[in-house]
């Protein structure tokens, strides 16, 4: 199969990555815990595919491929109990949160890994900086055209998946005043953003290769962008994502994603051009800088809307799809959530309590495991 075959996957198929914090029970810190902690999983069954990140204070653990959230959220919480008990036994911690509120970069260790080096050989700092956390969602597609008409036309809800999933108030020890503040550290990279507007696969293929003729990219590993096809999968990959602090919202986000598509693939047939993406970067700022309170603007009706208004809009022509696809429940938790608050806002109430850094990571550590 050539890499740029884009592989038979079931429509709407789902499978979820979630990138997780290893930390210290002594101190609250990100610490080299990855090498150690995998080896353990890996001695005994499990559920998930557990795997490095780029530095040693991160793991990631990745699921098979389901048809419905039930039992993605299954085997998502069959994987946290792996992890849990392996970290148990090494005296570590394991935290959700799309960034460590107050470790410093320049501590981290890059997992030894070839492509890790790499990575860190050509973008220096940034590589380290990267130790933030995200829960990717990949989406099955029935051919390449389908994805990349899926891939644009989900460009239109990223702000409403920034707002939810955003878990990253506190960075560096400060508060940032962004409810996402991992998106920033993403937005550094070169080929980070939205992916270009190709419309078919066969466009995309010849993009891809002229990337790779110029020695921009050698695989589709390089690109960082919010929304990227996956050929190797068949698969739409949603990216903006913080990893959320448990693993129902986890589950719920994924819910979102596969019900939004059924929504786009059966309801809301869209032109795909430019357009889409005139208030995109806008868009996506005012998702991680003010969450559910920012707002957005409408790239097709050209007006200016509360994106928590829009969201439960959304949720409402949702309704069908989510009655289909088995989601009801999980979006009416997402409802509620919309209406009280997202998990950066549980973050800094709970630092409010105390104003204590590493208490705040002990109480996500017990969140995370579901305490």
């Amino acid at each position: 199969m050539n890499t740029m075959d884009f592989a038979q996957s079931k429509a709407l198929s789902l499978g979820v990555e979630l990138e997780l914090q290893v930390v210290s029970r002594l101190d609250g810190d990100l610490t080299r815990g990855a090498t150690e902690l995998l080896g353990l999983i890996n001695r005994t069954p499990h559920r998930g595919d557990f795997k490095p990140e780029v530095t040693e204070s991160m793991i990631e653990v990745s699921t098979a491929v389901h048809n419905n959230c039930v039992e993605l959220g299954e085997e998502l919480l069959a994987a946290r109990s792996a992890v849990l008990a392996a970290a148990d036994r090494l005296n570590l911690l394991i935290c959700g949160g799309g960034a460590h509120p107050f470790q410093h970069w320049a501590e981290r260790k890059i997992f030894d890994k070839p492509r890790f080096h790499e990575h860190a050989g050509l973008y220096g700092y940034l590589a380290k900086q990267f130790t933030v956390f995200g829960q990717h969602i990949h989406v099955g597609c029935e051919n390449g055209d389908a994805a990349m008409r899926l891939l644009h036309a989900l460009s239109r809800y990223m702000p409403h998946f920034i707002a939810l999933s955003a878990a990253s108030p506190f960075y560096q020890g400060v508060d940032t005043a962004f409810d996402s503040s991992r998106l920033n550290v993403v937005s550094a990279f070169p080929l980070s953003g939205r992916a270009p507007l190709a419309t078919t696969w066969q466009d995309f293929v010849a993009y891809f290769e002229e990337m790779k003729e110029m020695g921009v990219v050698q695989s589709m590993k390089d690109f960082y962008w919010d929304i990227r096809p996956k050929p190797e999968f068949g698969t739409v990959e949603i990216r903006v994502c913080d990893t959320p602090l448990t693993v129902p919202h986890a589950t719920r986000l994924a819910a979102l994603a596969q019900t939004v598509c059924r929504f786009l693939i059966e309801e809301e047939p869209q032109a795909i051009n430019e357009s889409l993406y005139a208030v995109y970067a806008i868009n996506r700022f005012q998702a991680a800088r003010f969450g559910l309170d920012g707002e957005l603007i409408d790239p097709h009706e050209r007006r200016r809307i509360p994106l928590r208004e829009d969201l439960l809009n959304l949720l409402e022509r949702l309704a069908p799809h989510a009655a289909m696809l088995g989601t009801a429940r999980l979006l009416e938790e997402l409802r509620e959530m919309a209406r009280t608050g997202n998990d950066a806002a549980w973050i800094r109430s709970t630092y409010t309590h105390n104003h204590s850094l590493p208490d705040l990571i002990w109480q996500q550590a017990g969140l995370w495991a579901g305490r």
